[in-house]
């Protein structure tokens, strides 16, 4: 599956967008042979399972430039780079705990001169800086995230929606949803619904709000 996935669903992106998301797979499968940042067996459907997925967040949200947002286990990237790309006028810090991850997040948004990304190996809590977003596709119950990303996050933002949490979530998450507060506002967005393949079936971007 090639980058055809991605101009289904953003048939308006730029031709240095669409550049930079086409050298993608070729960065990523460079950095796997020496790093395992992707599942190997997944490589060949980084733009479906990776690309896509990160980047579905804009098929329910728009967003104004110069929004701060800040990528909590970025892992290999994502959603961080993907998102980066097509907002160009926003800032992003990538965030993870494994510094061989962060070098090849560095590496790939250097390659690909993405002059809105910051990488750092840092955990949340060494943080003092306030975000306007904060995404997050780690494997961690709602509860723990909202624990994790609330008190990074700005009291107020340009944007249109308050600041907030955007949890990218697979599976059934009916009981996680009741982990939160009864306080707590969130929008639940199935992916499925905007995107339609296959994979995302089971697959929601929880916005929670500060």
């Amino acid at each position: 599956m090639n980058i055809d996935i991605i101009t289904k669903y953003f048939p308006d992106l730029t031709s240095s967008q669409i550049d930079k998301l086409s050298e993608l797979y070729k960065l990523y499968k460079t950095w796997n042979e020496k790093i395992n940042v992707i599942s190997r067996k997944d490589i060949d459907n980084i733009y479906l399972h990776h690309v896509l997925h990160s980047i579905s967040l804009l098929r329910f949200y728009s967003f104004y430039p110069e929004i701060k947002f800040l990528d909590i286990g970025t892992g290999g990237g994502f959603p961080g780079i993907p998102l980066a790309i097509i907002l160009e006028d926003c800032d992003f810090t990538l965030i993870d705990g494994k510094a061989k991850k962060i070098k090849v997040v560095s590496e790939i948004a250097e390659e690909l001169s993405l002059k809105n990304v910051k990488a750092l190996h840092k955990r949340a809590e060494e943080f003092k800086e306030k975000f306007d977003f904060i995404t997050i596709r780690a494997v961690a119950s709602l509860d723990k995230l909202r624990l994790w990303s609330m008190p990074l996050l700005k009291n107020n933002s340009k944007n249109p929606m308050p600041p907030g949490l955007f949890s990218y979530k697979g599976g059934n998450i009916k009981d996680e949803l009741k982990l939160l507060e009864r306080s707590d506002y969130y929008e639940s967005n199935h992916i499925y619904d905007q995107v339609e393949e296959e994979y995302f079936k089971e697959k929601y971007i929880i916005y929670l709000q500060k």
